[in-house]
Order: structure tokens, then sequence, then C-alpha cells
């Protein structure tokens, strides 16, 4: 048997008076009721209540047990209403990892319209070019634009496809002619972000 279930029984049939009102409670039969006491009585080795035919009594020793049952339950319960709560309400630090070349309007953007709809997250943005251990480091979320599925190991979510082009001023392609296969950009003068290989 759950002992924290046969905890919540006895406060019922102390505060209920009987094992047949808190049975009705508790929508449990009374010999299971009565059961769930006989647990705990036995675990611990001494009797919890006084019964006769008419009433029902403590102990010295279910007193005791009683009083320690009540205050523990009632901060349990609170303990479950403040987790339910911040379940509802996002709050905290949001560590995000992101390449440098996510500081942009578009990015900036977005992390504000973020920081509207849950003012109490704090976002502690890292813009880095490497790739970062999340669990290591202790990020929440990282951003990243790859070709490849990450490994398995990771929870991951397609955001967007992003397109990647390649450009040349007019002055330039003039003096140093067009490319016309992947295979000539390697003959070219180019400014390039590094993580991002040019075609061979």
């Amino acid at each position: 048997m759950d002992t924290l279930t046969s905890m919540k029984v006895l406060l019922q049939v102390v505060e209920s008076g009987s094992f047949v009102a808190a049975a009705e409670r508790l929508n449990l039969s009374t010999a299971m009721t009565s059961k769930h006491v006989m647990h705990l009585e036995r675990n611990l080795g001494t009797r919890l209540l006084n019964r006769t035919s008419r009433h029902l009594s403590l102990t010295e020793a279910g007193r005791v047990y009683y009083e320690q049952c009540r205050e523990m339950l009632d901060k349990l319960e609170m303990v479950e209403a403040a987790v339910r709560q911040s379940a509802v309400v996002a709050r905290g630090v949001l560590k995000i990892s992101a390449p440098v070349w996510f500081a942009n309007p578009l990015f900036t953007k977005a992390l504000a319209k973020y920081r509207s709809r849950y003012p109490d997250v704090l976002l502690d943005l890292n813009l880095n070019n490497r790739v970062v251990d999340l669990v290591e480091e202790g990020f929440d979320l990282a951003l990243r634009v790859t070709p490849e599925e990450p490994g398995s190991s990771l929870l991951t979510r397609r955001i967007c496809p992003i397109q990647l082009m390649l450009v040349g001023s007019s002055d330039y392609l003039q003096r140093n002619g067009y490319p016309k296969t992947p295979n000539e950009l390697s003959k070219h003068v180019s400014i390039s972000y590094y993580s991002i290989p040019l075609p061979k």
C-alpha cells in the first residue's frame, strides 16, 4: 500500500469521525479505508486509533502522528500549488547560445516580442560561433543553422529554412569576371562567414 495515501485516509478518518464517513468522502469501501489505517499501524508498530462500536479517538502516538501528517500534507499541497503556478507562468533565466551573425534586427525583434510575452523571463544570450555543449555549459537552448540533422542525444525542432546567397559588387565582377560554376569561386577574393564553407 502507498503510505502517503494511507496518511491521507487517516486524516480523513480522524476529521470525519468515522471510517464510514471517511470512506464516502474518499470514494473508498469501508474495508479499504480500515486497511489503510492498519497499514500505518503495522508499519509504525503501534496503535493510532482507539476503536469502539460508537466512537473513535486518537491514541497519544496517534495524536502525534496525526499532527505531523497534517503539517506535512499541508506543506505538500503548498509545494504542488507553487509548482503548478510556475508551470503556468514562465519565469527564471533562459540561457541561449546562437551564432554571432544572429546579432541582427530581425532576431532582436523576435527577442523583444518574447520578452513582451514573458516579462518574468530573463534572457541570457551568448553569441558565439563555436558549437557548445548544452549540458556541460548550462545552456537551455541553442540556435543553429546546419544542413545536417543534429545528434540523436539532442531534442531538436526545425524553426524555418534559411537561404544563403553569394553576392558580389558590380565593379568587382566587371574586373574579375562572373564565376559560371561553384568551382570557380576558389579563384575569387571573398569575405565569408567562416562556419559556412564555400563550394569547392
